[in-house]
């Protein structure tokens, strides 16, 4: 599934290409899983607006749409009325394209721009979800969790506290910190030198603080990189990330630990495939 770097990578990409556009017409595939609000509507309440900025919460991408001015000039300042909502599950891809591009086995939307681009979500397993929201009617999207890249220390202690359960787990708890996935929680504890299965409560200070500044450090670098290409991911123009090649654990066992030359060893930590170095990581 992609995490943080890679929704961030996308994110950025589609805003870059086509913040201002306006959506002319857009047309969605019969399969009901991918849709959270019925493709019927999604079409209705699409079409006409204007892309005002496209952004990640967590692991989903937000695109802020407005009205736009009379005349069809977009209004880039003016204040959301309406969100798309996009979360790209296990496979998903959320490209830039053109209309004459060939379109993908599994394509569930396609949004017509005025630029003459096109906006592509394709999903081969349809485990991911769009949503669409007026914002008259309800609120604007929120991750469940805080943010990685700018949660401060006092908050990033406060949400191991007390826990039993292992770091590793805690790290994947969307509730407590959005975005962060197997990849990055597993690269961020190495950096930190903390073992995954050790219990998030027993943290020192010093070590969560420690891990905080690693995980920030691990998804900026991941985000310079374009993200981890190790399954279907690819950014906005379909070009895949480059941060796998850089990996200190993940889905490394066996081979050679990068510091210490120990072989990196693989377990599961709360159902979930863990990778570490016995050596570096205590």
């Amino acid at each position: 599934m992609p995490e943080l770097p890679e929704v961030e990578t996308i994110a950025r990409g589609v805003d870059a290409r086509v913040r201002g556009d306006r959506i002319a017409e857009a047309w969605f595939s019969s399969h009901r899983e991918p849709f959270k609000t019925s493709a019927i509507r999604q079409a209705k309440g699409l079409e006409g607006k204007v892309i005002l900025a496209v952004h990640r919460t967590g692991k989903h991408i937000v695109c802020e749409l407005g009205p736009g001015r009379a005349g069809g000039a977009a209004e880039i300042d003016a204040p959301a009325s309406a969100q798309w909502i996009v979360h790209l599950g296990m496979t998903g891809r959320f490209l830039v394209t053109t209309p004459d591009a060939q379109v993908a086995a599994h394509t569930h939307a396609r949004l017509r721009l005025e630029s003459g681009r096109e906006l592509r979500f394709v999903d081969a397993r349809r485990f991911g979800r769009l949503e669409f929201r007026e914002l008259e009617r309800t609120e604007g999207f929120a991750g469940a969790g805080l943010e990685p890249l700018t949660v401060g220390a006092a908050e990033f202690a406060a949400l191991f506290r007390g826990r039993k359960l292992a770091i590793k787990a805690a790290l994947l708890n969307q509730g407590l910190l959005t975005g962060v996935g197997n990849i990055y929680a597993d690269e961020s504890l190495f950096q930190a030198g903390i073992r995954p299965r050790k219990a998030a409560g027993r943290l020192t200070r010093t070590e969560l603080e420690r891990l905080r500044v690693a995980l920030v450090e691990v998804l900026e670098h991941a985000i310079r990189l374009g993200g981890s290409s190790v399954s279907d991911y690819v950014d906005a123009a379909g070009v895949k990330g480059f941060f796998q090649l850089e990996h200190c654990v993940y889905q490394r066992t066996g081979e050679p630990c990068r510091n210490c030359g120990t072989a990196i060893l693989k377990i599961v930590v709360g159902g979930r495939s863990t990778h570490y170095c016995p050596v570096c990581q205590r």
